[in-house]
C-alpha cells in the first residue's frame, strides 16, 4: 500500500511550481531595463571542498568525455571497457559504482535497473565545470537526493553569457583522428532579452573503434608464454548522437531553467578477449531522454526555496546472436517522474535550517522471459542545519527513506507466484564540522562521518532467475579527517598554490554479491553477504607559476593510498582462506595523476600523466589474479587566433605516448598510441 496518494502530492508539487512561474512571467515585463540580476541570498563557504575541473583546467586534458576527465581526481577508480563507446563507470573511496551519485545541472542520473551511470554517454563540449565531492555536497540548501549517496559527482554545462553589445555565441568543434574518428559538434546560445536566454547543443560521434593492441599471457606460476601476439580491436565501432536545449530565465532575487536532453547511440560490444576469442558479436542501442527544470527564488531575507521537476525515458537494446554461447535479444525500458521542493530558513546570521522532500516513481518493463515488472515510489526527506560560530563552521543532516515497491505479473507465467521485494524505511545521519585556527591563514582542519545506504536495484531484486526480493540495503558508514592550506602572492614566481589532504576509513556492510544458487556453478542468485573495510589517503596540490617571458605555468597533482579488504565470510573455508583480507578487486594500493599547461600568449602545450598501481582482479589477491601496474602519457599542443574578426583554435592530441599495452579491466586491451586533431570556430 502507498505511504500516501502519489497523484495528489504530484499535482500539489507541480501547481506550485507552475504558480511561481507565473509569477515570474507576470513581472517580466518589468524588468526588461535590467542588465544583470543578482541573487544575494547568504550562503556558508563549503566546510568540506570539493575536487574541481573548470574551464581551462578541462580543456588542458586530452579527454573525450567526462568519465575521461574524472580519472584525474585523487580517491576515484574509474572502469574503462576499452573504446570510443566502452562502457565507462566510476568508484568513489572503493565504496563501488552504486554508491556514487552523479547530478547533471543539479538534478541526479538514475538507472533503476542497475544503478550504473555510464558516464562515457557525457561529451566535454559544452561542460563547465566538474566537482567531486566525499560524503555530499556542502550545501543545505539542495533536495532530498543529494543527501543519498556516499559521494557524489556534479555536472555542470555551460550557461550562456554575452558580450556587450552580443545577442548571441556560438562555437562550432570539429574533431578527427585514430579509429577513423568523426566527431563533429555546435553550441549556440542566443539572449532573447535581458533576462531570457536559450542554448542548443548537439554532437556526433562516428569512429570504427578498431585499435592495434598486444595480448600476452603466460602460464600461470612460469615464465612460458601461452600468447604473445598483436592484433585488431574490432566490433567497438559506435555511431551516437546527442542533442540539448536549454532556456535560463532571471528575476527579482531568483531564476528558473528548463533543459531537454536527448541521446541516441549504436554500437558494438567488443567483448572479452579469452579462450583465444578475438571476434564478438554482441551489439548494443540505446536511446535516452530527460526534461527537468528548476526554479529558485528568496522569498525574503530569511527565506528561500527551490523546486525541481524531472521527467526521464530510457530505452536499451541488448543483442547477441551468437547461438553457440546463448541467444540473446533482449529490451529494457525504464520511465522516472521526480519532484523535488526545498525549503531554507535562516534563524539568526550564521544559522539556517533546511527541509527537502523528494519523490520519485520508477518503472522498469521488457521483454525478457519470467520478468516482472517492477513499480518504486521512493520518498526522500532531509532535514538539515548548518551554523558558524567564529573559527567553527558545522553541517548536519538527517535523510528519511520511504520505499514503497510494487510489481507487474510481466511476462511470468499465470501459475507462477510472484511478490514485490518489502517496502523499506531508512533514516541516516550525517555530520560535517571545520575549524580554522588562525584568522589571516587560509589553512582549515575539517572531519565527517556518514551513515547511507543505496537500494538494491530492480535488477538486483527481480532479475529473471538471479533477483533475490529478500535482498535488504547495501550501508555504508564513513569516517574522514583532512586539512586545507592554499596562498596567493601579488608579486614572485609563485602566483598561488593549494594543498589539501585527508585520511578516512569506510566500511560497506551486507554488501550485494552474487553467489552460486545450489551446487552448480552455472546459475547464480543475488545476497547480502559482503562487508569491505577501506583505509586510505588522499592528497592533492595544484599551483600557478609566473615564468619568464610572460609564461604561465599551471600544475594538479593527485595521489592515493588505498587498503581496501574483503572481510565477507565464506561457507568454503578454502575459499576463505584465499580471500579473507584480500585486496578487492581492481583497487590499487597507490594511484596519482598529474596535469600541467604551460601558456604562452595565444600558444598552450598540455601535459597529463596517470599512474595506476599493481591490483588484483579478484579478492583472492594470488599470483593468476595479479595484475600489473599502468600509467599513459598525454600530449596537447594548442594555438589559438583570429581570423576576420573569428576566434579559431586549433589542437593537436597525443594520447598515450609511450604506447604502453594495458589493460583497465581484465582482458579488455585499451589502445596504443593514438591521435586527434580538432579545429573551433567562436563567434
Amino acid at each position: 500500500m502507498y505511504l500516501f496518494n502519489t497523484k495528489k502530492l504530484n499535482s500539489i508539487v507541480l501547481l506550485l511550481i507552475l504558480s511561481q512561474f507565473a509569477y515570474t512571467q507576470s513581472k517580466l515585463d518589468s524588468l526588461q531595463h535590467l542588465k544583470e540580476v543578482v541573487v544575494t541570498a547568504k550562503t556558508f563557504n563549503e566546510v568540506i571542498p570539493a575536487q574541481k575541473l573548470t574551464g581551462d583546467d578541462l580543456k588542458a586534458l586530452n579527454s573525450f568525455s567526462v568519465a575521461d576527465a574524472i580519472r584525474y581526481f585523487s580517491g576515484i577508480q574509474v572502469k574503462d571497457y576499452g573504446g570510443i563507446g566502452g562502457l565507462k563507470t566510476v568508484n568513489i573511496r572503493s565504496l563501488g559504482t552504486h554508491h556514487v551519485g552523479v547530478f547533471y545541472d543539479g538534478i541526479q542520473l538514475g538507472n533503476a535497473q542497475n544503478g550504473q551511470i555510464d558516464l562515457g554517454k557525457f561529451s566535454l563540449d559544452n561542460m563547465e565545470e566538474i566537482s567531486l565531492y566525499n560524503g555530499q555536497k556542502s550545501d543545505i540548501f539542495q533536495p532530498a537526493k543529494d543527501f543519498g549517496s556516499s559521494g557524489s559527482v556534479y555536472l555542470r554545462s555551460r550557461t550562456p553569457r554575452f558580450m556587450q553589445g552580443k545577442n548571441f555565441n556560438l562555437k562550432a568543434t570539429v574533431k578527427t583522428g585514430s579509429f577513423d574518428l568523426i566527431n563533429p559538434s555546435i553550441l549556440y546560445e542566443h539572449k532573447i532579452n535581458n533576462n531570457i536566454s536559450a542554448s542548443f547543443n548537439t554532437e556526433l560521434i562516428n569512429s570504427s573503434g578498431k585499435y592495434k593492441f598486444r595480448y600476452k599471457r603466460v602460464y600461470p606460476g612460469t615464465n612460458q608464454v601461452m600468447y604473445d601476439t598483436t592484433a585488431v580491436r574490432k566490433n567497438g565501432d559506435i555511431f551516437s548522437f546527442r542533442i540539448e536545449g536549454g532556456l535560463y530565465g532571471n528575476i527579482p532575487d531568483g531564476f528558473w531553467k528548463v533543459k531537454l536532453y536527448y541521446y541516441d547511440s549504436n554500437k558494438g560490444i567488443p567483448g572479452a578477449i579469452v579462450n583465444n576469442r578475438w571476434l564478438n558479436s554482441q551489439r548494443q542501442w540505446d536511446r535516452s531522454f530527460f526534461s527537468q527544470g528548476s526554479f529558485q527564488k528568496n522569498i525574503s531575507k530569511k527565506y528561500e526555496m527551490q523546486a525541481n521537476i524531472k521527467y526521464a525515458y530510457d530505452y536499451m537494446h541488448y543483442l547477441n546472436p551468437d547461438t553457440t554461447l546463448m541467444l540473446i535479444d533482449n529490451t529494457f525500458r525504464q520511465k522516472e517522474i521526480y519532484a523535488s521542493l526545498v525549503n531554507k530558513y535562516s534563524i539568526i546570521k550564521n544559522w539556517d535550517i533546511s527541509l527537502s522532500t523528494d519523490i520519485q516513481y520508477n518503472t522498469l518493463n521488457s521483454n525478457m522471459a519470467g520478468f516482472v515488472f517492477p513499480k518504486r515510489v521512493s520518498t526522500l526527506i532531509a532535514a538539515a542545519t548548518a551554523v558558524e560560530l567564529g573559527k567553527v563552521k558545522m553541517q548536519g543532516s538527517i535523510l528519511a527513506t520511504f520505499i514503497d515497491e510494487k510489481i507487474n505479473s510481466g511476462n511470468t507465467a499465470r501459475d507462477d507466484s510472484v511478490k514485490a521485494a518489502p517496502n523499506k524505511k531508512e533514516f541516516t545521519p550525517a555530520f560535517f564540522i571545520s575549524y580554522k585556527p588562525f584568522r589571516n591563514k587560509n589553512f582549515n582542519i575539517r572531519a565527517f562521518y556518514k551513515k547511507i545506504f543505496r537500494m538494491p536495484t530492480f535488477n538486483d531484486l527481480y532479475y529473471t532467475d538471479i533477483g533475490n526480493i529478500a535482498l535488504k540495503p547495501e550501508f555504508t558508514h564513513q569516517y574522514n579527517v583532512g586539512f586545507q592550506y592554499s596562498k596567493s602572492y601579488n608579486k614572485g614566481l609563485v602566483k598561488q598554490w593549494q594543498l589539501q589532504a585527508d585520511t578516512y576509513y569506510n566500511e560497506v556492510t551486507d554488501k550485494i554479491v552474487a553467489v552460486p544458487k545450489g551446487s552448480g556453478q552455472y546459475r547464480w542468485m543475488m545476497i547480502n553477504l559482503g562487508y569491505v573495510e577501506i583505509r586510505g589517503l588522499e592528497a592533492s596540490s595544484s599551483g600557478t607559476f609566473r615564468l619568464p617571458s610572460d609564461i604561465l605555468l599551471n600544475l594538479k597533482l593527485a595521489y592515493t593510498y588505498q587498503k581496501a579488504q574483503d572481510f565477507t565470510k565464506r561457507k568454503s573455508e578454502e575459499l576463505q582462506k584465499l580471500t579473507y583480507g584480500g585486496q578487492i578487486p581492481y583497487i590499487p594500493w597507490h594511484s596519482g595523476s598529474v596535469i600541467t599547461s604551460v601558456t604562452h600568449k595565444s600558444w598552450q602545450l598540455n601535459y597529463s600523466f596517470i599512474y595506476v598501481g599493481e591490483r588484483y582482479h579478484s579478492s583472492a589477491n594470488i599470483r593468476e589474479d595479479y595484475e600489473q601496474p599502468w600509467y599513459t602519457h598525454d600530449m596537447a599542443i594548442i594555438k589559438n587566433f583570429k581570423f576576420n574578426k573569428t576566434n579559431m583554435r586549433i589542437a593537436a592530441e597525443i594520447n598515450n605516448l609511450f604506447s604502453q599495452d594495458y589493460e583497465v579491466v581484465l582482458n579488455y586491451p585499451m589502445p596504443k598510441r593514438n591521435y586527434k586533431i580538432s579545429l573551433t570556430i567562436e563567434l
